[in-house]
């Protein structure tokens, strides 16, 4: 598995997990479909841009950026998801670029979840690395 699968698969995960988890009633099929069948390029390779974002920002911070409060880590992932939004579609629906007090609560604590997720693979990684 490459990098960027590896990182792009763990967001997808997240981002599953806190779908499931806190979005009120029956979720879109396309925001649980698992990172192995989700059609869209540009999706794949900003999950996996996201990720190494927030791998750099823990690294670049020596581990740091731990001691974020959760909504601060949320907007961490929640403004890099725009850049990626921004990025690859010329004119995006204003929901796919709203800020963070204009989404709902489920996708603020999804978006909590994904940065928690990356920072537990990272903690994982080095865990293995220096054994």
């Amino acid at each position: 598995m490459s990098d960027n699968d590896h990182g792009g698969q763990i967001f997808r995960e997240a981002w599953i997990t806190g779908v499931t988890t806190h979005f009120p009633g029956t979720p879109k099929d396309s925001y649980i479909t698992p990172w192995e069948n989700t059609p869209d390029d540009w999706e794949r390779v900003s999950a996996a841009a996201v990720y190494r974002q927030v791998v750099d920002f823990i690294k670049v911070t020596d581990g740091a950026a731990a001691r974020l409060s959760a909504e601060l880590k949320g907007q961490f992932v929640a403004i890099c998801w725009i850049g990626q939004i921004l990025a690859r579609i010329p004119d995006p629906k204003p929901g796919y670029i709203a800020p963070w007090d204009q989404l709902p609560e489920w996708q603020q604590k999804t978006d909590i979840g994904i940065f928690e997720a990356i920072e537990r693979d990272v903690t994982a990684a080095e865990v293995t690395a220096d054994s």
